[in-house]
């Protein structure tokens, strides 16, 4: 999963151009939004580029696309669990 992660890490701050933002001390748990101070077309870009680079597309106005986007870890668990339930059909 940690490898996951920097790959969000690395899409979250090219899509977003956050530059070193996003570096490798950035904590995994911390809320994106408040700590980065993100808005609403932020996590449309972040949505997209997910969809671009996985193929999964998100809501990020439905409860699960919300708990989704909570942090950098909850992003990766998402990504992690399509896949998952993506190999099993």
């Amino acid at each position: 999963m940690e490898s996951l992660e920097q790959e969000i890490r690395v899409l979250i701050a090219d899509a977003l151009m956050l530059g070193d933002e996003l570096g490798d001390d950035f904590d995994p748990e911390a809320d994106l939004f408040a700590t980065l101070g993100l808005d609403s077309v932020d996590a449309l870009e972040i949505a997209m580029a997910v969809k671009r680079s996985y193929g999964f597309e998100m809501d990020q106005d439905d409860e699960e696309g919300r708990a989704a986007f909570r942090s950098l870890r909850s992003l990766a668990a998402w990504v992690s669990a399509r896949r998952e339930a993506q190999a099993e059909s």
